[in-house]
């Protein structure tokens, strides 16, 4: 579990003036298990910092779902195209488990950048670091075969393996639990 401060200050501190007005608008909700916290083909206009739980990101297609991101503590759920452009995203998010989330419209957010220097900065490195989440797994999965990228999964996440389902793992890895099984078996 994550406290809202240790949240926001893995993006970037923020002094404390700052974090009190940023806090404001921010408050705690709760989903259960299988809720769609955000969808794709619409324009999202609320941000999710995960206090407690795990989260999947998927796109359908039309004979089968495609995770290619997971959440847990501390992770942000975000549509990118709706915090950055206004428009539709391509993404959902469901949630693996019961989720404690903190909560801010992006609307709001955006005016609290246009008012305070400490959080438009803090906003700046906040989308620097997704940048850097889905440059990192583009890399993943244009140079790593799926052997390598389960073990970077377990060496970088091995929570999950505990938590998230084997379907979901082999999606988000690009192959057939057939295979994802195969691996185990041959790291084991």
């Amino acid at each position: 579990m994550m406290t809202l401060d240790e949240i926001l200050d893995n993006i970037y501190p923020l002094p404390p003036d700052s974090k009190s007005i940023l806090n404001a608008h921010i408050k705690q909700v709760d989903f259960p298990k299988g809720h769609i916290l955000l969808r794709a083909d619409k324009i999202e206009n609320k941000i999710y910092f995960i206090k407690k739980g795990i989260v999947r990101a998927f796109s359908q297609t039309p004979d089968s779902e495609i995770t290619f991101w997971f959440g847990h503590e501390g992770s942000t759920a975000i549509s990118m195209k709706s915090y950055v452009q206004n428009q539709k995203g391509y993404e959902n998010i469901e949630l693996l488990e019961h989720c404690e989330l903190y909560e801010i419209k992006i609307q709001e957010l955006q005016q609290l950048y246009k008012q305070n220097i400490d959080i438009a900065n803090w906003g700046r490195k906040f989308a620097e670091q997704e940048l850097i989440k889905t440059e990192e797994r583009l890399i993943s999965l244009q140079f790593k075969n799926a052997t390598e990228r389960y073990k970077e999964l377990m060496r970088d996440h091995p929570h999950l393996l505990q938590r998230v389902q084997l379907g979901h793992i082999a999606s988000y890895l690009g192959i057939t639990q057939v295979s994802l099984s195969r691996i185990r078996a041959d790291i084991k």
